[in-house]
């Protein structure tokens, strides 16, 4: 199945799919996250029924801030499907989705971990990739770039956030 295709197959139940650089994109509410993600996980036609990442991405100063992406595909039919779902930077969570994909359990954390966004109903949201003591989420684009001061061949090298050109 194409792009084009299988965004006019899902088009009656996400209303928000479209075509972009060759990738089929639909865009769900949060509220609506795990219904939508059964129902092209059930439907023959589809078979949605691998979820090979769950990523964020961070828009400050846009409404909704962060972006969720659920990349899914299909072993039986060999398509791709990208999901992506909304979070407001005043209430930035989600519904887990590990119940219907187990691979979404590390990869849930690791966007709670590096964004701050949380999934309710996730069997073990902690940190997984920064210590447990560590403050703030270090892909935030309102962090500091950071860095360490470094001597190079008798040069001084300032962190990133540091330099002036």
């Amino acid at each position: 199945m194409t792009p084009d295709e299988l965004v006019e197959r899902i088009r009656s139940r996400v209303p928000d799919a479209v075509v972009a650089r060759g990738q089929a994109i639909a865009s769900v509410d949060r509220d609506r996250l795990l219904e939508t993600l059964e129902e092209l996980r059930a439907d023959d036609a589809l078979r949605l029924d691998f979820l090979s990442g769950v990523t964020a991405t961070d828009w400050p100063g846009r409404t909704p801030r962060y972006w969720l992406t659920y990349e899914l595909y299909s072993m039986e039919h060999k398509h791709r499907l990208r999901v992506k779902v909304g979070a407001p930077d005043e209430d930035p969570r989600a519904p887990s989705v590990t119940p219907l994909f187990p691979t979404a359990n590390f990869q849930e954390r690791e966007v709670f971990d590096l964004f701050g966004v949380s999934f309710d109903g996730h069997p073990d949201l902690r940190r997984i990739l920064m210590p447990e003591g560590w403050e703030g989420h270090p892909l935030r684009k309102t962090e500091e770039l950071g860095g360490v001061n470094t001597q190079y061949k008798g040069a001084f090298i300032p962190p990133v956030d540091k330099r002036v050109s």
